[in-house]
């Protein structure tokens, strides 16, 4: 994807995601989005405690996150894994030098490999030559190294660097 393309479609996705500020949710939908905004339970009813708390079925809080979406109010509703918690201790970041015109295609082979967790192209910088990242998960740094040399040798791309996470920062998203 050429820097134009890759430009263009941020700034279609920046405008279409932006949330309806002028729009005022309701007491309801405040209280649920403040319930709900540090996770839910990993049950079969996952919504059930914040239908208690609010004195409504899940099936309306279910219909009102889904109105919420919708609306742009919420602009993204999604699962994160504990990868710690799961032994997956080592992250390495793969930084690659990637020719413009191979973007897609490399990327889509770079993200296909099961231990990267995000794949995703950036324009580079006079300081910072490199344009496409990898999060690459693993038990040990050196299964991290192991698969970003399986990548290497997939994409053809011999130079790459490995950057490791010496912690896991704070994961959060904007709170109400």
């Amino acid at each position: 994807m050429s820097e134009e393309r890759f430009q263009e479609r941020f700034e279609e996705k920046s405008v279409e995601e932006k949330p309806v500020w002028n729009s005022k949710m309701d007491e309801t939908d405040e209280k649920l989005i403040r319930l709900i905004q540090d996770g839910i339970e990993f049950t079969h009813s996952p919504f059930a405690k914040a239908a208690a708390e609010l004195g409504i079925s899940e099936e309306e809080v279910v219909s009102r996150l889904e109105n919420l979406i919708s609306e742009k109010k919420i602009r993204r509703f999604g699962a994160s894994i504990g990868h710690i918690a799961l032994g997956f201790t080592a992250n390495g970041m793969g930084v690659w030098d990637i020719p413009e015109d191979q973007i897609e295609e490399i990327g889509k082979k770079m993200a296909s490999f099961n231990e990267v967790s995000h794949c995703y192209h950036r324009p580079r910088s006079a300081e910072w030559p490199y344009n496409m990242y990898t999060m690459i998960h693993g038990r040990t740094q050196e299964e991290c190294k192991a698969v970003a040399e399986k990548i290497s040798v997939a994409v053809g791309i011999p130079e790459y660097k490995l950057v490791f996470s010496e912690k896991e920062l704070k994961k959060k998203g904007v709170r109400i």
